[in-house]
C-alpha cells in the first residue's frame, strides 16, 4: 500500500479537497478543448476525448511534473490533420504509437535536459504566443453557422453570450478575495450552469459542438499494413509529433517549475509522454502532450500533487461513460470565460516592461517566437527559430569580445595573452591580433584565459603557425586547458604546434 501511495504521490501532506476540486475543474475545461482539437485533426470527437483520458491519467500518475495536465492538444492536431485527410484515422493511430516510441527513446537516452538550451526570451515568446492562441481560440464561440460559413453573433444572442462570459470572469476575479476554499473556476462554471438551466436561457452548450457520450476506450491495434511503405508514410508525421509534443511538454514543465518554485524531471516526463502516446494509439486516441491552459487552471486552483491530474482524467472518463447528457448541457460561455482568464494569466505582462531595458536581440527573439506561434500554430518551429537566433547572437557577441594583451619580456620574446573563447565566430578577429612580420623570432600564445573550442579554432592556430613558420619564426602555446590540449593532440595529423610545457590540471577551469 505504501508503494502505491508513493507512486501516485499520495501523502498525508496533500490537501485532498483542493486536489479533487481542481481535478473536477480541469475535467470540465478539457472537454471543449478535446472536442475542438478532434475536429481540427479531422477525427471523431470521442477520439480526442479518449486521448485526453489516456494522456491525462498516464502522465499524471507517472510523469515528471506533478500538477501538469496532458491531453489532446492543438499542436498535435495541426500535425495530424493532413495525414487524416490523405490516409484516414487508422494511420493516425499508427503514427501516435510510433511517436510515443520515439519519445520513450528520448527519455531512455536522457535527452530531456536539452530543454535547458532554450533561452529565457524564447520562453517568454512561447508563453505569450500560447496565451494569444488560447484567447483567439475562444473567439470562435462568438460565431454561429450560416449559409456562407460562420458569422459573428448579433443582437440578443451576442448580449447573452457576453453577459454569461462576463459573469464567469467576474466570479473568477472576485471570489478568491472572499474565499479560497474552492477553486473559483469550478464555482464560476457551476453558477453559470445553474443560471442557464434555472432561467431556461437559450445559449450554446457543449452538446451543440458534439456528443461526448461513449464507453470505455476500446483496445484497438491500428488497421494498417505493417510494411515499409506504411512506415515511410507515418514516419515524418510521427517525428514531428514527437518533437512538438516533447517541446511543448518540457516548456510547460519549466513554466510550472517557475510558478511553483519546484523542479520537475524532464527525462521522466519524456518517458511518460511516450508511454501515454503508445497507449493512446492503442486505445482509439489521437495522442497529445502537455496542455498549458489546463495545467495553469490546475496550478492556479492550488493543486500541487499528482492526485488532481488523476482525478481530472478519471472524471473525464466518467463524464464520457455515464454523465454525457448532463455535461452536454454545460454552457460554452462558462468554459469560454474560464479559458479567457487562463489566457490572461498565462501572458507574461512583465515582458512589456522589459522592452528598452533588455538587449534588443532578446526582445526581438521573444516577439518573433510569439508571432510564429500565433500565425503558424507551430510551436516546434517557433522554438527552433528562437534558439537558432539566440545562438547566433551569442556567437556574434562572443566573437566581438575576444582580445589579446601583448608584451615583450626581458629575453625579447613576444607574449600574446588571449582572452575569450577561440571558435568559428572569433577566428577572423583572432588573426587580426597578430603582427607576424614585425614580431620577434620567438612568440608565445598564452591560453590561460581562453580555450580552443572547435575545428575552426584548430585550423586558425594551424594557419597562424604556418604564417610564423614562413617568416622563420616560432610560435609556442602555453597554459592550454585539458580539453584544448586534447583537441590539438587529436588533430595532430593536420597541425604541428609547439606546446611550451605540459598542460596543468585546472581545478576551476572556466572553459
Amino acid at each position: 500500500m505504501k508503494q502505491v501511495l508513493r507512486i501516485f504521490d499520495l501523502s498525508p501532506t496533500i490537501n485532498y479537497r483542493i486536489e479533487i476540486m481542481a481535478g473536477l475543474t480541469v475535467a470540465l475545461a478539457m472537454i471543449p478543448e478535446a472536442v475542438a482539437f478532434s475536429i481540427i485533426a479531422g477525427v471523431p470527437p470521442l477520439v480526442g476525448l479518449y486521448a485526453a483520458f489516456v494522456m491525462g491519467f498516464v502522465t499524471a500518475a507517472f510523469g515528471g511534473r506533478p500538477g501538469m495536465i496532458s491531453g489532446a492538444t492543438g499542436a498535435v492536431a495541426v500535425v495530424l490533420v493532413a495525414l487524416a485527410q490523405s490516409h484516414g484515422v487508422e494511420y493516425i493511430f499508427a503514427t501516435v504509437v510510433l511517436a510515443g516510441i520515439m519519445q520513450v527513446i528520448v527519455g531512455v537516452l536522457k535527452l530531456g535536459k536539452l530543454i535547458r538550451l532554450v533561452p529565457h526570451p524564447v520562453m517568454f515568446g512561447f508563453v505569450n504566443g500560447l496565451a494569444i492562441v488560447i484567447f483567439m481560440a475562444q473567439l470562435t464561440q462568438f460565431k454561429v453557422a450560416s449559409d456562407g460559413g460562420e458569422v459573428w453573433m448579433t443582437g440578443e444572442q451576442l448580449y447573452t453570450m457576453l453577459g454569461l462570459v462576463a459573469l464567469t470572469i467576474a466570479i473568477i476575479v472576485f471570489l478568491p478575495k472572499l474565499t479560497k476554499a474552492v477553486p473559483a473556476s469550478l464555482v464560476a462554471i457551476l453558477v453559470v450552469f445553474g443560471i442557464v438551466v434555472g432561467l431556461g436561457i437559450d445559449t450554446r452548450t457543449v452538446g451543440d459542438i458534439a456528443s461526448i457520450s461513449g464507453g470505455f476506450p476500446p483496445f484497438h491495434i491500428p488497421e494498417v499494413p505493417f510494411t515499409l511503405e506504411t512506415l515511410q508514410i507515418i514516419l515524418p508525421y510521427a517525428a514531428i509529433m514527437a518533437g512538438v509534443g516533447l517541446i511543448e511538454s518540457l516548456l510547460t514543465l519549466n513554466l510550472i517549475d517557475q510558478i511553483t518554485e519546484t523542479r520537475g524531471n524532464g527525462n521522466r516526463e519524456s518517458l511518460a509522454q511516450g508511454g501515454a502516446n503508445i497507449l493512446s494509439g492503442l486505445f482509439y486516441g489521437m495522442g497529445g502532450c502537455a496542455m498549458i491552459g489546463q495545467s495553469l487552471i490546475n496550478i492556479s486552483s492550488g493543486a500541487r500533487a499528482r492526485l488532481s491530474g488523476i482525478v481530472a482524467a478519471v472524471t473525464l472518463l466518467i463524464f464520457i461513460m455515464f454523465a454525457g447528457p448532463l455535461i452536454e448541457r454545460v454552457p460554452m460561455a462558462a468554459l469560454t470565460g474560464v479559458m479567457i482568464m487562463v489566457a490572461v494569466g498565462t501572458f507574461e505582462w512583465i515582458s512589456f516592461k522589459l522592452i528598452g531595458k533588455m538587449p534588443w536581440s532578446d526582445v526581438l527573439v521573444g516577439i518573433l517566437v510569439a508571432a510564429i506561434t500565433v500565425l503558424l500554430h507551430n510551436l516546434a518551429l517557433a522554438v527552433l527559430v528562437g534558439v537558432i537566433i539566440s545562438a547566433l547572437v551569442f556567437a556574434w557577441e562572443s566573437a566581438r569580445r575576444i582580445r589579446a594583451r601583448k608584451y615583450i619580456d626581458e629575453q625579447g620574446v613576444k607574449h600574446y595573452e588571449l582572452f575569450g573563447p577561440l571558435f568559428f565566430g572569433s577566428v577572423t578577429a583572432f588573426h587580426e591580433k597578430f603582427d607576424v612580420l614585425n614580431d620577434p623570432e620567438e612568440v608565445i600564445l598564452d591560453f590561460k584565459e581562453s580555450r580552443v573550442a572547435d575545428m575552426s579554432a584548430i585550423e586558425a592556430i594551424n594557419v597562424l603557425t604556418e604564417r610564423y613558420h614562413k617568416q622563420g619564426k616560432k610560435l609556442h602555446l602555453r597554459n592550454l586547458s585539458n580539453s584544448s590540449h586534447r583537441k590539438l593532440l587529436n588533430a595532430h595529423a593536420i597541425i604541428d604546434v609547439n606546446i611550451l610545457e605540459p598542460t596543468a590540471q585546472r581545478q576551476n577551469d572556466k572553459y
